[in-house]
């Protein structure tokens, strides 16, 4: 039987309720499909952090990078941290120290009631579409800084970083990726036109997009491709751009599919160990109140479980979400009746019987 060590960061708010059903159903499908994650649970959160003053030690970093074949994230964020000291030096220190450069952030419909735009010309909608966001530059780098803090003549300066290097490996990764999967078309996103930094992007675009004559390229300005998000989704099949338009039009997308609840996310490195982390936040208030969507989570750990080339197993866990939610067991914020715990459950079961 195939092992994985598994680290795993529960966090804060309702984090911990999500991992332990994202386990739970993932230990459902190992069983099913014949493999184990060995699970490793870190204390790191804002509990940890107010009682010792640490967010992340450098030799749990290390360890992150040498000893485990996946990193598994539950939210991260507590109003007791208004800095949100751990939560940046955990979500946003592990993706530049470990070099995950990739964030990938899958935009699949499970269920036509949950898309918020009326029926397309053609019916239903039917939206399935892969947003790939440079995770490691642009202006999420913190280069910058103030002048004149708390004065009327205040400055505050942030620069944007963009790498050849870094351009072309995640512009790449998102055509390799259109291969490996049947996707014929990539779009680029920037905003060129106003900021001449991002023409680096259209040469990279062009120079590696014409070693894959069978993927179609096309450059969207991003403002754009909002707007076209909204009015025609179906016709988008992978997207790729920078760190903060992937953060934004990524939320954008989720909301399409049905919001945060329901939405994934990985960041990843080909060969090293990846970081899988649902998208919504740590939603404090809900914690402890059997009322958090786990699909998010459970979705995130199938992204995880095909990242280590159990397929049937992903897909599997995939499948019983999506037969969740057309059957309407699901929680309160998707129309349901149930509860975290009964949620989790429900796909259990299903994972079990088959």
């Amino acid at each position: 039987m195939k092992r994985h060590p598994v680290a795993v960061i529960a966090g804060d708010g309702i984090g911990p309720e999500v991992v332990a059903a994202a386990l739970a159903a993932t230990s459902a499908a190992s069983r099913r499909f014949g493999f184990e994650l060995d699970v490793e649970r870190l204390p790191y959160s804002a509990d940890h952090y107010l009682a010792t003053g640490e967010t992340i030690p450098d030799a749990a970093v290390d360890h992150l990078r040498n000893d485990v074949d996946a990193i598994f994230v539950g939210a991260l964020g507590d109003p007791r941290v208004p800095g949100n000291e751990h939560a940046k030096d955990i979500l946003l220190g592990l993706r530049f120290r470990l070099d995950l450069y990739v964030n990938l952030r899958p935009v699949t419909l499970l269920h036509p009631a949950l898309c918020p735009l009326r029926d397309g010309p053609s019916g239903p909608r039917t939206i399935d579409f892969a947003i790939f966001r440079e995770n490691t530059e642009g202006i999420y780098v913190g280069a910058g800084g103030g002048l004149r803090i708390d004065t009327p003549d205040e400055i505050q300066l942030a620069e944007e970083v963009h790498t050849r290097r870094g351009v072309e490996r995640i512009i790449r990764y998102a055509f390799e990726w259109a291969k490996a999967h049947g996707r014929t078309r990539v779009t680029m996103s920037d905003k060129s036109n106003a900021v001449p930094a991002h023409r680096l992007w259209g040469r990279v675009l062009a120079e590696v997009g014409s070693e894959y004559p069978g993927i179609e390229r096309e450059h969207r300005y991003v403002d754009a491709l909002a707007m076209e998000l909204v009015r025609e989704p179906e016709r988008f099949q992978v997207i790729v751009t920078q760190n903060l338009f992937g953060d934004i039009l990524s939320d954008l997308g989720a909301q399409l599919v049905g919001g945060l609840g329901i939405s994934p996310s990985a960041n990843l490195h080909p060969g090293r160990a990846g970081l899988f982390e649902p998208v919504h936040g740590s939603a404090p208030p809900m914690a402890g109140r059997n009322v958090a969507n786990p699909f998010a989570a459970i979705l995130t750990a199938a992204m995880m479980v095909r990242e280590l080339r159990h397929l049937e197993a992903a897909a599997a866990l995939e499948d019983a979400v999506r037969a969740a939610v057309a059957a309407g067991a699901t929680t309160p914020d998707l129309g349901g009746r149930l509860g975290t715990r009964e949620v989790t459950q429900w796909i259990v079961e299903r994972l079990s019987s088959r």
